[in-house]
């Protein structure tokens, strides 16, 4: 009886244990992965307040080049092959969809909203897009930039072992099925395609997500997950206290090299976060935003003097109650002292459960929400403002948002700005007018 006694209090205290433990951790993951969230949809009262933005389908990441007022992003030709290969939902159904598709580079005007499709010089092969930067060419920071985009395409030892017949060994023993990598454009503005200057892989490079780009030679990658596929991975997005992903730096001597590895050096920038995912630049050129996506977190953080040697310190944490993407900041460039609208965009799905069952059906339907949050500058609190929300249906999915403002001399004196939302498995970009 003794012993029955013992056994059910071991029992009782380890119930405790781990409700008290994790259960924090799974009431957050519920919240942010929008577990019995009631869908929101945004009123568009005119119109003309909202456009499709055609050719532009699944562009996961979108940045604003100022100089140029133009927006650079980088998108699928078709949406289907997304539905049977997209590594970074562990969807590894059909590696050989990836050699009939290609992605491509978007230049996207804010004032016609309208997208142009750079054509690719020197590089034919299997482009599957995901994040992007941008950084102004050092030698004409004015008229050129460079382009580095994430490209996932598959481990040709598992495309051929998933051809069905001609398998060399079981597909699913496979453990690494994509060797995703970096390429690397230039692009003179004005011109009508890119030119790929070269590839960049490194084992440090294993899940990339994201980049930012420092100058042509530095960039920081983020990695998602230190699983690729199964249980594990799924455990690692909602247990917050695994954080076994990372940001990585890479340091790039030679940018004409033909093979990928050769003059590419990496380091791990920064450790301890959870589920590393979007980057973004901030207010300063030393400010770096980090998304911990399932935690609905961005971090704001500081870049070192000489990332080769240093780390990335994390400054401030911001938190929202969905999962949070791409991060990115909008400087107002109308501001006047006590008007100042700037602040920072987070992007999310708002039933993010869904998306590893939904990323298989290219007909699927995902919400999404963006939130605009702003520091006061008395209080010091962050105030956060639903600034857009779909069920759906007007976009599948939201991975990416810019805001450009609209000059108020050329808007009745209204302070507005166009907010381009973009998603990783959406049919098209949309462009929404929003109050400031």
């Amino acid at each position: 009886m003794a012993g029955t006694n013992f056994r059910a209090t071991l029992v009782a205290l380890l119930a405790v244990f781990i409700a008290t433990t994790y259960g924090p951790d799974a009431f957050r993951a519920f919240k942010t992965l929008g577990v019995r969230r009631h869908l929101e949809n945004t009123v568009i009262a005119n119109a003309a307040d909202f456009v499709k933005i055609e050719d532009t389908a699944q562009c996961e990441d979108v940045h604003f080049h100022e100089t140029s007022g133009l927006l650079f992003t980088a998108c699928e030709d078709t949406v289907v092959p997304r539905s049977k290969w997209f590594p970074p939902l562990a969807n590894f159904a059909d590696p050989g969809v990836v050699g009939n598709a290609q992605g491509s580079i978007h230049i996207i005007d804010p004032k016609t909203l309208k997208s142009k499709r750079l054509g690719i010089q020197g590089y034919d092969g299997p482009f599957v897009t995901h994040g992007i930067d941008i950084v102004a060419d050092p030698k004409e920071p004015k008229d050129a930039i460079y382009i580095f985009a994430v490209n996932h395409v598959p481990n040709p030892e598992y495309v051929l072992a998933a051809k069905v017949g001609k398998a060399s060994q079981n597909a699913e023993s496979i453990p690494e099925k994509s060797h995703s990598r970096i390429e690397l454009f230039h692009y003179v503005l004005g011109d009508s395609s890119v030119k790929h200057v070269r590839t960049i892989s490194h084992p440090l490079i294993q899940t990339p997500n994201d980049i930012y780009a420092v100058s042509p030679s530095s960039i920081f990658v983020t990695n998602d997950h230190f699983y690729r596929e199964g249980h594990m991975r799924a455990l690692e997005d909602v247990l917050f206290r695994a954080k076994w992903s990372t940001t990585v730096h890479l340091q790039i001597s030679d940018l004409t090299a033909t093979d990928a590895t050769a003059g590419v050096t990496g380091r791990v920038a920064v450790e301890n976060l959870h589920n590393n995912n979007g980057l973004g630049h901030g207010r300063a050129a030393d400010e770096i935003l980090i998304a911990s996506c399932v935690s609905g977190t961005m971090h704001i953080g500081k870049l070192p003097a000489d990332p080769t040697t240093a780390n990335i310190t994390i400054v401030e944490d911001v938190t929202v109650d969905t999962i949070v993407d791409n991060p990115t900041y909008f400087s107002d460039p109308y501001a006047k002292p006590g008007d100042d609208r700037s602040g920072y965009l987070l992007p999310g799905l708002s039933h993010a459960i869904n998306i590893g069952h939904n990323i298989f059906d290219h007909e699927a339907v995902d919400g999404t929400m963006v939130y605009f949050v702003q520091k006061d500058p008395k209080t010091g609190a962050w105030n956060e403002r639903l600034i857009f929300a779909d069920d759906g249906h007007r976009i599948r999915s939201v991975s990416a948002s810019v805001l450009v403002a609209i000059d108020p001399a050329e808007n009745g004196g209204k302070r507005q700005g166009w907010l381009f939302v973009t998603g990783f498995v959406s049919s098209n970009m949309i462009a929404v007018k929003v109050d400031l």
